[in-house]
């Protein structure tokens, strides 16, 4: 049952992972890496499932925090399209002498053009006969399947990692909360001649929309190309942050950086008070404020 599986081409090699932005931007391969907060093998740890695809392939990575803070932990799958391959299985590895069995059904996973399957699949990380992390709709097949009962602790979503790739435009939808409704977010950057310079110099201008509706225009981006602003989604406060200095001054693959902070109303009422013995991913009232949405923009010519 626990067959030797490849490790896809669009991983890094070694045990660095595809968070190594040297190897991304080579590739130009989409990524998408959610980090989970959640207990497992007898302590809270991070859990980070990473879907990465590029020209060849899709890769499916699961890692689980070491004793260090890295991911010393880690079991990796490859997704060949153009012949046979395991479309469900099971790998293992062992956490602090727990076997953690990551179990996976893609037979009928509809991915419609994404990096991450949008429906019909289920991937579940297991141990000590709990599923402590279960991804996908198909839940009860996930259950049955591995016969194994709920964790007692439910999983929080800690963050999520994109990265795109683009000229000027960037698109892709995502959650500022786990149960939440999806959003469209676009991040567009043009360049308009500056009226005002006798050279001829441009002047550039950003743009985020999120479902369609423009929340940020920047101009001067120029000079402005770090900065913050706070956004309301469905009347959810959501503090925006943009560093876009290569995009302007560097050469070859450029990598602008935009995070996207929901705030809870909770949060503010408590900013004062301290939050020390709080775990990842919730605040003092339960909320989801620590949740942060990271999206990489390489712009390429």
């Amino acid at each position: 049952m626990h067959e030797s599986i490849g490790i896809p081409a669009c991983f890094s090699s070694g045990e660095r992972t595809v968070d190594d932005q040297a190897a991304v931007t080579r590739s130009s391969q989409s990524v998408f890496m959610s980090v989970y907060w959640t207990k497992i093998a007898g302590q809270c740890r991070l859990i980070t499932i990473t879907w990465c695809k590029d020209l060849l392939l899709h890769g499916l990575s699961v890692s689980v925090e070491g004793p260090d803070g890295d991911n010393h932990y880690q079991s990796k799958v490859e997704l060949k399209p153009w012949y046979f391959w395991r479309k469900q299985g099971s790998k293992h590895f062992t956490v602090d002498g727990k076997t953690v069995d990551v179990v996976w059904d893609l037979k009928a996973a509809k991915f419609n053009g994404e990096t991450e399957p949008q429906s019909d699949y289920y991937v579940a990380v297991v141990c000590e006969e709990e599923i402590v992390l279960l991804l996908g709709d198909l839940k009860k097949d996930a259950y049955r399947k591995t016969g194994s009962r709920p964790a007692l602790i439910e999983p929080n979503l800690v963050s999520r990692k994109e990265h795109l790739f683009g000229k000027k435009k960037f698109s892709t939808r995502a959650k500022f909360h786990e149960k939440g409704d999806s959003h469209e977010i676009t991040i567009e950057c043009n360049n308009g001649l500056n009226k005002s310079s006798s050279s001829g110099e441009f002047d550039h201008e950003m743009e985020i929309r999120i479902d369609g509706r423009l929340v940020n225009h920047v101009k001067h981006l120029q000079w402005k190309f770090r900065g913050n602003e706070s956004v309301y989604v469905n009347k959810t406060r959501v503090e925006v942050y943009w560093d876009v200095h290569d995009w302007l001054f560097s050469s070859g693959p450029r990598q602008g950086l935009f995070i996207f902070k929901p705030i809870s109303s909770s949060t503010i009422m408590l900013s004062t008070q301290t939050a020390a013995d709080s775990t990842p991913g919730e605040d003092n009232s339960g909320g989801s404020s620590k949740f942060c949405l990271f999206l990489y923009a390489w712009k390429v010519e």
